[in-house]
């Protein structure tokens, strides 16, 4: 979402940003400057035991309430701000037949367990009728054969108010202080996402392994709710957050990178030309398929979380795609946003700008 509104901001939009507290803290930080909103979302949560769909499901009673309940409220905020278009990421509620409303998602067919694969095209019918009631479907991903996504948003019939956008990341058009190695040494890097229990479990088995090996670690644990302190562990030196630009020198002069299966984390590696050994969460088929669609093209390595003791060595960043995924990425991008900004243009708001979220 960083992405999209940095280009819509270079576009001449005014840019609301709405997102929980802890969201928020990390875009206040990026993003300065802008208008931010409370606006919390359904947050499903992991299980130390307990697979990911089987959480999903025993909670979508909750997931139900937190739909009608953005729905409601989202109405009170267009209204209070003059909104005139809001892009929301994977939110269902959020749809508005009185403005221009997007919805944004890599994953039109969420992946079953194998047991349960022939059930999956239920959960693509659903999907339909949320995306039906958007004005736009926004997937971050190229629409051909160089893709990222697979069978998540390709091979399937999809609405005809989808648009592929290409991938996106924060690190796009950031500047750069000319220091490949901002650490001074070379390094390994582990780049931590995901809420708790198993972002935790995940660096505690990552940290017994790499203080041992030829290279210092450094850990990127993505905690931007706390202070961004720096701590030194013998051969490992942990980063609670870093700002953009130094995440970006950080990553790009590693010599390996272990990190989750998040479609946003591997957006942002391609677009710096990184590869990495890929540790999808435990029971979250979505990271667990991209991992294994994204190996057998040869663009990442992978491992399962309970097979990392096994590690003998680390793959190289060297990237095995080419340059054709930005240069489509961006002519992607530009005509989807100058789709869903045409029909606004000359709407101002009395301060004479327009108005997003």
């Amino acid at each position: 979402m960083i992405a999209l509104a940095s280009k819509l901001r270079e576009m001449g939009h005014n840019i609301l940003f709405g997102a929980g507290e802890k969201q928020l803290s990390f875009l206040r930080t990026e993003m300065p400057g802008l208008t931010f909103i409370n606006f919390p979302g359904f947050s499903p949560g992991y299980s130390r035991f307990l697979p990911q769909y089987l959480t999903l499901l025993l909670k979508i009673p909750l997931l139900l309430y937190h739909i009608i309940l953005e729905h409601i409220r989202l109405k009170r905020i267009v209204a209070e701000y003059a909104i005139d278009i809001v892009i929301s990421d994977n939110r269902f509620g959020l749809w508005n037949r009185r403005i221009k409303t997007v919805y944004v998602t890599h994953q039109p067919l969420i992946p079953l367990p194998k047991p349960f694969t022939r059930l999956e095209f239920i959960g693509v019918m659903l999907h339909r009728l949320v995306i039906n009631r958007y004005s736009f479907c926004f997937i971050p991903d190229l629409p051909g054969d160089l893709n990222v996504s697979g069978r998540l948003s390709h091979g399937l019939k999809l609405p005809r108010n989808t648009r592929f956008i290409g991938i996106l990341s924060r690190f796009s058009g950031l500047s750069s202080s000319g220091n490949a190695n901002p650490t001074g040494f070379r390094h390994n890097t582990v780049i931590l996402s995901g809420p708790e229990p198993q972002r935790g479990i995940l660096e505690k088995k990552l940290a017994d392994i790499l203080k041992d090996k030829e290279h210092p670690a450094v850990i990127l644990r993505g905690k931007t709710d706390i202070p961004a302190d720096t701590v030194r562990s013998g051969n490992i030196i942990y980063f609670n957050h870093l700002p953009g630009h130094a995440m970006k020198e950080v990553i790009s002069g590693s010599e390996a990178i272990i990190t989750r299966s998040g479609y946003t984390t591997i957006m942002e590696l391609i677009s710096l030309n990184c590869s990495a050994l890929l540790i999808p969460t435990p029971g979250q088929t979505e990271q667990e398929y991209l991992a294994f669609y994204l190996s057998e093209k040869g663009w990442f390595d992978t491992i399962s979380q309970r097979e990392i003791n096994r590690v003998t060595h680390l793959p190289s960043i060297n990237p095995k795609w080419g340059n054709e995924i930005t240069v489509e990425s961006g002519v992607l991008l530009e005509k989807a946003l100058k789709e869903i900004s045409e029909e606004n243009q000359g709407k101002t708001n009395p301060e004479g700008t327009k108005k997003k979220a």
